[in-house]
């Protein structure tokens, strides 16, 4: 079971459907099975019937999450696969220590892959979709995967199997989300 966590500023809020349901029909397609939960309400039973987790992606101003960082202390002892998009990789870095910086972009900027890893295989350069006005720095645990010409595009943490997209894959690269699920579906017992 995936654990699908939204990061939008309350449970239920309209940006809900755009940040968090189409990660939900991309698991819905690949008949993976999964639990939605507002980062608020993630607790220990979720945790521990989850095979991997999805932090899912805010609007642009929605910086609330940021403010309670206790809530994502669980990533620093999960070890099973993490993928955060957006603000999910910048909820992810934040647990391992690594900051933000000022970086915006917003619509298609292309990626350039750094390091060769199971999620980008085969891919030199791809076009995604942006909206983010911080980028992270990178925490000593995590290597940089891809960039833009501006900023770090995907992190990996250096023995976990923990990633993060500062881009929306649930947009213009679904094939991430898809190989995400296939390394999570191996690495589950």
């Amino acid at each position: 079971m995936i654990l699908v966590v939204d990061l939008c500023y309350r449970d239920g809020s309209l940006s809900r459907d755009e940040f968090v349901a189409p990660v939900e029909r991309i698991l819905c397609r690949a008949e993976t099975p999964f639990l939605t939960r507002h980062y608020t309400a993630v607790g220990a039973p979720d945790l521990k019937s989850a095979d991997a987790a999805i932090l899912c992606g805010t609007a642009l101003m929605d910086t609330g999450y940021m403010e309670q960082p206790e809530l994502f202390r669980w990533l620093l002892s999960f070890e099973r696969p993490v993928l955060g998009i957006s603000s999910g990789m910048l909820a992810l870095a934040a647990a391992f220590g690594g900051g933000t910086e000022p970086c915006c972009e917003i619509g298609m900027v292309d990626v350039n892959v750094l390091a060769p890893d199971p999620l980008f295989a085969g891919q030199e350069v791809f076009p995604a979709y942006e909206v983010h006005e911080h980028a992270v720095r990178v925490p000593g645990e995590f290597v940089a995967l891809a960039a833009s010409d501006r900023c770090v595009q995907a992190i990996r943490h250096r023995s976990l199997p923990l990633y993060g997209l500062l881009f929306y894959p649930e947009v213009r690269n679904e094939w991430i989300v898809e190989r995400f699920l296939g390394l999570a579906a191996r690495q589950s017992p």
